[in-house]
């Protein structure tokens, strides 16, 4: 009686190497999504005072976003394309008087002894919603640091003759040669100085 032939086998071996390739195949080829983040800078840390600096109420420039969208500026509904013009104007104002510690030489607002004494003890509070919609927070945000960067403009093309923002990226440029950095360095932290960006943010609690 003939003998029945076996089924042929199959190779683990050659299965192994064929799964092996394919998860390689699959690791390079597949790509992961990052978010993307805000570009800040964040502020030095400082070291902590016994006590805290007591703050006046004038130099609190607060800026509530609701869950429509609508902003509440210093206690009155203002549109978001007046924001930038308010902030610059508080920023900017130099209501100290001339002879005190905090007068300012360079600021050219209006001097309200009402509003903020010195752009150094200027500080704008953020407060939104827990429903404000993101794209509104960001051009809140967006807003607020152009009305900084306006007035750091102007100091620096007084001083430098160079916007603050062009020396600032070239600073920031991985390609930029160190010494030329070095210099850019002192004239960044220089203008940050007159007008530092203290910008408050906070999230509104819900009941």
């Amino acid at each position: 009686m003939a003998r029945r032939a076996g089924a042929p086998e199959v190779s683990a071996g050659s299965m192994a190497d064929i799964a092996f390739l394919l998860l390689i195949f699959f690791l390079v080829t597949t790509t992961i999504e990052t978010d993307a983040g805000l570009d800040r800078m964040l502020p030095p840390m400082e070291p902590p005072t016994e006590e805290p600096p007591i703050i006046k109420q004038k130099n609190i420039f607060t800026v509530n976003i609701n869950r429509n969208g609508q902003l509440l500026v210093e206690d009155e509904i203002l549109p978001i394309n007046k924001l930038r013009e308010k902030a610059m104007a508080f920023l900017d104002n130099g209501g100290a008087p001339q002879g005190s510690p905090d007068y300012c030489s360079y600021c050219k607002g209006k001097r309200n002894a009402e509003s903020s004494d010195n752009p150094t003890k200027a500080i704008i509070s953020l407060k939104n919603d827990r429903e404000t919609k993101y794209s509104t927070y960001i051009t809140v945000q967006n807003e607020l640091v152009g009305a900084y960067n306006e007035l750091r403009n102007r100091e620096s093309k007084r001083l430098f003759g160079k916007e603050y923002v062009e020396m600032e990226a070239e600073y920031l440029n991985p390609e930029t040669d160190d010494s030329v950095k070095e210099e850019l360095k002192e004239k960044v932290t220089r203008i940050q100085g007159l007008y530092p960006q203290k910008l408050s943010e906070a999230e509104t609690s819900k009941e």
